[in-house]
């Protein structure tokens, strides 16, 4: 079980069957303007949240991002096995490549709080897990998603247009796909000390 420490964070494994976890999941999962960002309708109900902790974030590397100073996930952040059909379709992916997903809640919007998680994880990745690219995907129009995905140096590699968002609907909207490679991410670490 890994867990991971930032200045501010703990990122660890969500709970299964932990009634405080479904309960930090749906207070922030259940907020409109957090779920459809990421594609994904807003929870109705705990125990929704439950079920997704123990159908989705039970996965292997998937983390709660946990508050330090009050022990609460906030968010969530992961890097995906299975990426997406649009990153899988884009010339230079490998097999052997992950794609980095987060949110986190409205409250902690604008403080820096996901690239924070987001360089550790790529750390993890690079670093423990021995990967050789790491992928993200967003919508165009979501610009926080963009920025951050910009700090972490992901460089556009295309955009598709006109991308089916199921978990939403019949929503379609364009994806930008992005990616850093193993050796623009040892370079961005070594110009930053």
């Amino acid at each position: 079980m890994t867990v991971l420490e930032t200045e501010r964070l703990i990122l660890r494994p969500w709970r299964v069957g932990d009634t405080a976890d479904a309960q930090a999941l749906f207070t922030y999962a259940s907020n409109p303007n957090v779920g459809p960002a990421a594609s994904w309708r807003p929870h109705t109900s705990v125990e929704e949240s439950a079920e997704i902790i123990r159908t989705v974030l039970n996965a292997p590397e998937t983390y709660a991002v946990v508050l330090k100073r009050t022990d609460e996930p906030i968010g969530s952040i992961g890097l995906h096995q299975q990426p997406s059909e649009s990153v899988i379709n884009t010339p230079g992916y490998q097999p052997s490549d992950m794609e980095i997903g987060y949110w986190i809640g409205e409250p902690y919007w604008g403080q820096g709080l996901i690239p924070e998680a987001a360089r550790a994880l790529l750390r993890h990745g690079f670093e423990d897990l021995g990967l050789q690219a790491i992928w993200g995907t967003h919508n165009v129009e979501n610009t926080k998603s963009s920025r951050v995905m910009d700090k972490l140096g992901l460089r556009l590699i295309r955009i598709e247009p006109h991308v089916r968002r199921e978990l939403l609907g019949d929503v379609w909207r364009d994806q930008a796909i992005r990616r850093i490679t193993r050796e623009e991410w040892e370079a961005k670490v070594a110009n930053a000390q």
